[in-house]
């Protein structure tokens, strides 16, 4: 067996071809950043295995350490493991809290002999299926008790009900090991984990009629020597281009996780309207008012929160699922170079608008396609929002709007805003930039969505327009007023929850609500 301590080690032991896993409790500690001395509880080491298990069909062997307390919490272990699908259980006859065998070894007390067969008998006694196994480890030799002491022991953990004995060394040969297996004359399969003693040959335990192996550690330690090289060595070069062949692609972790049936589970379950789904950003503006920062990078890559704008967006498209999303670029674009994302280019975006932009990706435009300005932020319900709304055309506006200087594009609807207007019918009637207009009820954030009706209607909207001599002037709301004329356009209000990133002060402002 070899080691594993989380759900991707243990599958690729298995794919290495090994026959069952062990669970290591210094591993899993370590791997959740605590010492090896019962810090970690029980029902945090069954979540990790709980993941391990589900993500293999090879054997699991857990290092149980003492039981996690006497005869009655074993009990409780041994029934929560079988639920989990846990082959089996090794438990060593010393004290809890335990210690690390190979820390400071003979001041460790051992068990009382008959209390630890008793938990052996307890743990035999609760399972329910009949091929789990129960492992009595020994630690007499480490403690520094001797062949004798081992050997009693043994014998008492057999009659309680033990289905094999591990015996443990901290020698760096062999000779406990053998001097056991000798004297026990194989009455007990025997389990060995020969962490100290690795050089001695494999087949000299085969000789001795040893029936497991452990390899107890080695799958976390080659992971920190690796981990520790390539955090060095990216520090130090700040760069990329000598590592990234150094490691596993990122598609090997997609097949790790199982993401190619993922999309074959998407095809059978989901809803033929929910299995496309798209984004398009609109991306391609310089920004005039940021000052010095848009000298070479456009705005959607000023950071908030620590993060470009483009790339929360992106982010927060991916964490909901929609994978599959197109970005207009234009102005620097070469910068905008994110992976697992289309991109079209607006090589003109000074002369033109957004409007010609999305003409730019109207192919991209499909069923359920949300379509996004690139220099705004929001809170990633409104996107779930929009892919369960019915309408064939749903904008965005926010209630909240503002008067000044700056370009806005507000609308007029049939209903105010109200608290009502949640789960009411509200139609656009008119987008307008005139912010004297009576009637104005709210302002288009810049996001909205289409169903594959919807989208039929904006594409041929815009494929109409874009014969007009001033198709490259044009701003959305031309493009909503023109809908209107035969088709209806619904309207999600919102108060709050995004936020236009159009100045420096907008940048500030931004800090306040991605931190809310």
């Amino acid at each position: 067996m070899l080691e594993a301590h989380n759900a991707i080690s243990a599958k690729i032991v298995e794919e290495a071809g090994f026959k069952g896993i062990w669970a290591g409790g210094l591993t899993i500690s370590a791997a959740l950043g605590v010492r090896d001395n019962n810090e970690m509880s029980w029902t945090q080491v069954i979540d990790v295995l709980e993941f391990m298990s589900d993500a293999t069909t090879i054997p699991i062997l857990v290092d149980g350490d003492t039981g996690y307390g006497n005869f009655n919490n074993v009990r409780r272990l041994v029934r929560k493991l079988e639920q989990r699908n846990v082959a089996g259980v090794c438990i060593e006859d010393k004290l809890y809290p335990k210690t690390n065998s190979f820390i400071n070894s003979e001041n460790q007390p051992l068990a009382d002999m008959d209390e630890f067969s008793g938990k052996i008998k307890a743990a035999k006694d609760s399972q329910s299926d009949r091929d789990f196994v129960v492992v009595a480890r020994l630690e007499a030799f480490i403690a520094g008790w001797g062949l004798k002491e081992a050997l009693r022991r043994a014998e008492s953990y057999m009659e309680a009900g033990a289905d094999a004995i591990l015996v443990h060394s901290k020698k760096s040969d062999s000779s406990d090991i053998e001097a056991f297996a000798v004297e026990w004359n194989h009455r007990l399969p025997i389990i060995i984990v020969p962490t100290k003693y690795y050089s001695t040959p494999t087949d000299k335990f085969r000789d001795l009629n040893i029936n497991l192996i452990i390899w107890a550690n080695h799958m976390f330690r080659a992971s920190v020597t690796a981990m520790k090289a390539m955090a060095c060595q990216i520090h130090r070069e700040q760069s990329l281009i000598n590592v990234e062949d150094k490691m596993a692609s990122v598609a090997e972790i997609f097949r790790l996780q199982g993401a190619s049936e993922l999309e074959e589970a998407e095809q059978r379950y989901l809803p033929s309207s929910r299995k496309k789904i798209n984004a398009v950003v609109l991306a391609a503006a310089k920004g005039d008012k940021f000052g010095g920062l848009t000298d070479e990078i456009p705005k959607t890559l000023l950071k908030v929160g620590g993060k470009a704008i483009l790339a929360k967006q992106i982010d927060d498209l991916n964490s909901i699922g929609i994978k599959d999303i197109t970005v207009v670029r234009g102005y620097a674009k070469e910068k905008i170079a994110f992976t697992n994302v289309k991109y079209i280019d607006n090589d003109d975006y000074a002369e033109n608008t957004e409007v010609y932009s999305l003409y730019k990706a109207l192919e991209s435009i499909s069923v359920n396609t949300i379509i996004s300005y690139g220099d705004i932020i929001y809170k990633k319900y409104l996107i779930n929002d929009l892919l369960n709304d019915s309408n064939n055309i749903v904008i965005v506006a926010d209630a909240e709007y503002s008067k000044d200087k700056n370009y806005h594009e507000y609308i007029t609807t049939d209903m105010k805003y109200s608290k009502k207007v949640f789960w009411q019918h509200v139609k656009l009637e008119q987008m307008t930039s005139d912010c004297g207009n009576p009637n104005i009820s709210g302002e288009f954030i810049g996001l909205f969505s289409v169903n594959e009706i919807g989208a039929g209607i904006f594409k041929r909207t815009l494929e109409k327009m874009s014969k007009w001599d001033c198709f490259s002037k044009l701003r959305m709301k031309d493009v909503f007023n023109e809908i209107l004329k035969d088709s209806p356009v619904s309207v999600k209000f919102i108060r709050g929850s995004w936020l236009d990133i159009n100045s420096i002060m907008d940048l500030q402002k931004s800090e306040s609500f991605i931190y809310d």
